[in-house]
């Protein structure tokens, strides 16, 4: 701009500049933590009630992960404990489906495969039932079997008894029978009645076993590799042979080698049975179903994630509504501190804020509730107290994401609200 000077000369006329524009506020982090927190503590029990799903949904995941890493720790130090190197040959089926038979002298063969260390062998007595009385119907076997055992049996199995005695030289040629730890419950016969048998107190000992009397004189504690066997009643070689017409034929062989040598016994093992027909002996290792049903475990496993994860959906659809009401109601709120200087990102930063702490409370909670039920099953089931630590960092990071996704729309409607627009409505 200029003007005329009293000569007629033009001078140009200064114009103040403006003032600088104040720069941006800023929230700092721990006042905006304050800011969220103040708005969960304003309604308490809406704050607790929308926790909930979450914390519901991360204490299932919590809690499925973490019995089933302690489930499976305790059944890999069962099998650790039990060992891999247990072999059993059964006799298979002939290519027309016909029922086939071990060699008799099959343990024999089997014992001077180089690595073995050893062997035993049992036979099912099939024309054979046990029961309780002779009162009892003859075809009421209450799903036990009668099983002809050699002495080295137990030994050969790692077993040991609950009371009572193995069989002997002696005892096996005589009517004298050791219970499964299966058997003895459904026979209703336990250790004290060992303990009793022959005192003052009485103490019943004995089953009605193939038409006659036989004296119980042991039970054994259960055999996990081997569940058949705690379901039968087990009797000398020799008894079974001359008292119940058993044919002699081993039906099951048990081979134990060193763990260096499984695999090449087991190569060869079919073939030494039965040289002529190894196609009709089957070799299984009985570790193998304790793996397997590790692994049907860990697909259950799979299920109830996905339940736990349904829960946890539901849980940040809860926290969402929620926060849209807030909004609704906190509309005079909003409109005031827009009119003090809150910018728009200040309020998205606050609700989205609350919404992520609303979650992180639910899922500290979830974790915690979830480490309380696998710590105390775990107990229970005498398993190793193995913490999930993946599960509980990823409960809590889950917990945060879906507080963030759930007040994400929430946070930007809010945001949106005009300060005259939200005093007017407020």
């Amino acid at each position: 701009m200029t003007a005329l000077s009293g000569n007629g000369t033009a001078t140009a006329s200064r114009v103040p500049a403006p003032p600088p524009l104040p720069a941006p506020t800023r929230l700092p982090g721990r006042d905006l933590g304050g800011v969220g927190l103040a708005g969960l503590r304003g309604r308490p029990l809406r704050a607790a009630l929308s926790a909930l799903g979450i914390a519901i949904g991360i204490a299932a995941m919590v809690a499925v992960l973490g019995i089933s890493t302690a489930s499976k720790a305790g059944l890999l130090a069962q099998i650790r404990s039990l060992g891999t190197n247990l072999l059993t040959v059964a006799p298979g089926q002939s290519m027309f489906g016909d029922d086939t038979y071990l060699p008799k002298t099959a343990p024999g063969m089997v014992s001077r495969i180089p690595g073995v260390t050893k062997v035993s062998a049992v036979g099912v007595v099939s024309d054979a039932s046990v029961r309780r009385t002779d009162a009892i119907d003859p075809d009421d076997s209450g799903g036990l079997g009668v099983v002809a055992a050699r002495l080295d049996l137990l030994s050969a199995l790692g077993g040991s008894l609950q009371a009572g005695n193995w069989l002997n030289d002696a005892t096996s040629r005589y009517p004298a029978v050791v219970l499964g730890s299966v058997a003895s419950e459904r026979l209703g016969i336990d250790s004290t009645d060992l303990e009793n048998a022959g005192s003052s107190s009485g103490g019943n000992r004995q089953v009605y076993l193939g038409g006659r009397w036989f004296t119980v004189i042991g039970i054994l504690k259960s055999l996990p590799l081997n569940p058949d066997l705690d379901r039968s009643v087990l009797i000398g070689w020799p008894v079974a042979e001359e008292l119940l017409g058993f044919n002699g034929h081993p039906t099951t062989i048990y081979e134990s080698s060193s763990d260096d040598d499984v695999a090449s016994v087991r190569a060869v093992l079919a073939a030494t049975v039965s040289p002529e027909h190894p196609d009709q002996v089957a070799v299984s290792q009985p570790s193998d179903a304790l793996t397997a049903q590790l692994k049907a475990g860990s697909a259950f496993d799979s299920l109830f994630l996905g339940l736990g994860a349904v829960a946890l959906l539901v849980g940040g659809v809860g926290i969402a509504n929620i926060m849209v009401i807030s909004v609704l109601e906190r509309r005079q709120e909003i409109g005031l501190r827009r009119a003090i200087g809150a910018t728009r990102r200040h309020i998205r930063l606050q609700f989205l804020t609350e919404s992520i702490l609303l979650s992180l409370f639910g899922g500290v909670v979830g974790v915690a509730l979830g480490l309380s039920v696998t710590l105390g099953y775990a107990n229970y089931r005498d398993w190793p107290l193995v913490l999930p630590v993946p599960a509980l960092v990823g409960g809590v990071l889950a917990a945060v994401l879906i507080g963030a996704v759930a007040g994400l729309y929430p946070a930007r409607r809010a945001a949106r609200l005009s300060p005259t627009e939200a005093l007017a409505t407020g």
